[in-house]
């Protein structure tokens, strides 16, 4: 399929996206990832030529792939182009755009500009966690004012979803030639750990924690938190069905669509509709994901979410001197199941001292010495034992317990949890 460059419908732009989310992280073969994000980019910007330009451990630029307007691959590595470009976007970390580069008082001193007589250029830093890897650039000598502003959002969206790909084959390739399967699960694990948060919200008056446990053989386990217009936040805990690689990859391209997805929609339940819409046309047969999708509004308390066939997160209410917990169960069906599922949302509100524990079924599935599994009514009992304490000490009293359940063995599953806590007065205290 051949992208037909940038359009102003949000959903046409969002379809083309995913569309470049799944085509990337398709393969672990870095070759073709590189050519993919050519052809690609090369379409969608409609640019003359286009290069990515990757960083190698000690620091320096290598031309991984380039493409001219026959779509031919230009294999001489000492093919000019404007390093100088290039080496400003890496340094700074953010996209150029020049209108024409040959009146450009950044470039137009620089011989490669003047030897290729360069008009219009674009080029995006390739970044992983704030780190730059590399770039991809674009431009056209015959043509000035070719690329825009829009442009620079949609080469940037693309760049944030190739950047994964990239460095997913990078890691795997590195697997691959050092030949061992525990290589390749410690590279499973990065991969995955790459989709997680780096930074834990910080909203007065509210309490975050997160711990993420991998299992030896690497599962589909991530959370997320999305900022989301109007200063809420977008709460996400989803499992994937397979397991190590593959597994890692299904859900590096769910998240991008899971985040494109919630991003521009009116509510949690038209997101997640969408999302199940493109991740069932998008992934591989067999491939579905549980996913709860909650939208908390740090003013009210309000979260208004959708359960799509995951664990029902456990809510505590305050009740008196005691408490209660209730469940959030599904709304719908997993994601990647069946194409026209509608996802129904419903609002619950967190008062002071009350929270929201998300967790997957590494768990409850945690299994000790016996057949036994760690269970749902244990998971209550420690939850309502703590449940005054704050979101970072429960967190760590669920650890412990299930550590001391399983006997401080390996689990046989990943284990995520996500505490979200309204702060009472004493926490205040």
């Amino acid at each position: 399929m051949t992208t037909n460059g940038f359009t102003d419908q949000p959903d046409d732009r969002l379809s083309l996206l995913v569309h470049m989310s799944q085509a990337f992280n398709s393969s672990l073969d870095l070759e073709e990832v590189l050519n993919r994000v050519m052809d690609e980019v090369i379409a969608a910007v409609k640019a003359e030529r286009g290069f990515v330009v990757l960083m190698d451990d000690a620091g320096k630029l290598e031309f991984n792939a380039a493409r001219g307007m026959e779509q031919r691959t230009i294999e001489d590595p000492q093919f000019q182009i404007s390093r100088s470009v290039i080496e400003r976007t890496i340094h700074s970390g953010k996209p150029i755009l020049t209108s024409d580069a040959q009146t450009d008082e950044r470039f137009n001193i620089r011989q490669s500009v003047m030897f290729l007589k360069l008009r219009a250029v674009l080029c995006v830093p390739l970044s992983i966690k704030d780190k730059v890897i590399g770039a991809i650039y674009v431009d056209n000598r015959l043509q000035a004012g070719i690329f825009t502003k829009e442009d620079i959002e949609l080469l940037s969206a693309i760049a944030s979803s190739a950047a994964i790909a990239i460095e997913n084959a990078r890691l795997y390739q590195l697997a691959v030639e050092k030949g061992r399967l525990e290589r390749e699960l410690q590279m499973a694990r990065r991969v995955q750990s790459n989709l997680l948060p780096q930074v834990i919200p910080q909203i007065p008056g509210w309490e975050f924690a997160t711990l993420w446990k991998p299992a030896r053989q690497v599962g589909g386990d991530y959370y997320d938190f999305i900022n989301i217009r109007g200063g809420k936040l977008g709460l996400v805990i989803a499992d994937a069905t397979d397991k190590g690689m593959p597994a890692a990859l299904f859900m590096a391209s769910a998240r991008s669509i899971i985040r494109a997805s919630v991003l521009p929609a009116p509510s949690p339940s038209d997101g997640i509709t969408r999302a199940n819409e493109l991740i069932c046309v998008e992934s591989e047969e067999n491939l579905f994901v549980t996913l709860f999708y909650g939208l908390l509004d740090p003013q009210d308390g309000s979260v208004t979410y959708v359960n799509a066939g995951h664990n029902p997160p456990l809510m505590f209410k305050e009740n008196n001197d005691c408490g209660e917990l209730v469940q959030l169960k599904a709304t719908g069906m997993p994601l990647g199941v069946e194409q026209d599922s509608i996802y129904n949302q419903q609002t619950v509100s967190l008062n002071k001292g009350e929270f929201l524990l998300l967790y997957t079924d590494g768990i409850t599935d945690a299994q000790g010495p016996g057949v036994e599994e760690f269970g749902l009514e244990r998971l209550k009992k420690v939850v309502l034992d703590h449940c005054h304490k704050t979101a970072q000490q429960l967190l760590y009293e669920i650890q412990k317990a299930i550590d001391e359940y399983i006997n401080y063995g390996p689990p046989v599953d990943d284990i995520t949890l996500v505490v979200v806590k309204r702060e009472s007065e004493r926490d205040i205290l």
